[in-house]
């Protein structure tokens, strides 16, 4: 009896999983990690500062990307750490409740982004669609409510993830499958009923990156007939040359993100390792990428940037 009750015990610690049977260049895995989390820090903080310092570009365009900069860099923060604890000290154990904590600012960040890059969308397809109001709708005071919109949506449909959580025991194989905590992977290990759980977060996906990306495809729609309806090829070009980066910034983020939810829910046998590296993809490749395309994409900043470094 007293050993079935012992199999019963809560966990209060999970253990985090860095890439299996690689422990012995742990600290040559980690050089990359490095690599990204300075590269997204400084990049992202860059961004931000040229934007804050130069009243030319306190336009909708700009304030929007500053969004998604805070947005990566709170990503960055909250990850990137605790993968390098793994890899360079081999430190794996986190207990629930800052897996709680990890997993409430992972899923609220990611939702956030989500959100912001819907609000770019609109932004191109109001600049393309109608310039005319382009001013008179992206005003000031509206951009500051869509972000605090933004804002609320997270917290409210991620808040009840960790506490669906918390009433949980743990009495399964303590081990992540991340070296993050992931809601989607942490409810499999609890010893109770996890339906409620996992039709929530299915709810949530489907409430904010599903009819996010789904209203972000029907901009795109209408922004690529109005584009085709203007005469000059030199102009149509010119337009969708602005919704490029916007682009990039949405297939590194939805691609992954997608993927690895769909393995998660419905990838029983999928490889774990193709789970790990979809899960460094997810929250590492955007906030990395997004500082260089716009940097690369935007005369502008990129402009302030080259002069900022090398004048």
């Amino acid at each position: 009896m007293s050993a079935v009750n012992d199999t019963k015990l809560h966990y209060e610690v999970f253990l985090l999983t860095g890439i299996p049977g690689q422990e012995d260049i742990h600290v040559w895995i980690s050089i990359p990690f490095c690599l990204m989390y300075l590269i997204s820090i400084v990049g992202n903080s860059v961004i931000l500062f040229i934007i804050k310092t130069d009243p030319r570009l306190h336009e909708p365009m700009y304030i929007f990307l500053s969004m998604l900069a805070v947005t990566d860099l709170g990503l960055s923060i909250s990850t990137i750490p605790t993968i390098l604890s793994i890899y360079l000290f081999n430190t794996r154990e986190i207990n629930l409740d800052a897996c709680l904590a990890q997993l409430f600012f992972v899923h609220f960040l990611q939702c956030t982004e989500s959100s912001v890059l819907l609000l770019m969308a609109f932004d191109r397809f109001i600049a393309i669609c109608d310039p005319l109001r382009y001013a008179s709708v992206l005003t000031l005071p509206r951009i500051a409510n869509m972000g605090f919109v933004c804002v609320l949506r997270g917290v409210a449909v991620v808040v009840p993830l960790p506490f669906l959580l918390k009433r949980f025991q743990y009495c399964r194989d303590n081990v992540l499958s991340h070296s993050y905590c992931l809601h989607q992977d942490v409810m499999k290990l609890a010893c109770s009923e996890i339906t409620v759980n996992s039709i929530y977060g299915l709810f949530v996906k489907i409430l904010t990156m599903g009819l996010d990306s789904l209203l972000i495809f029907l901009s795109y729609v209408m922004i690529l007939k109005t584009v085709l309806s203007i005469a000059s090829h030199t102009e149509c070009l010119r337009a969708l040359n602005t919704c490029v980066s916007h682009l990039c910034a949405v297939v590194v983020f939805y691609t992954p993100e997608i993927s690895l939810s769909v393995l998660h829910r419905f990838g029983k046998v999928s490889s774990p390792l193709i789970q790990i590296l979809l899960g460094y993809i997810t929250l590492l490749v955007p906030p990395l990428m997004n500082p260089i395309v716009y940097s690369v994409k935007c005369k502008h900043l990129r402009v302030k940037i080259i002069r900022a470094f090398f004048k």
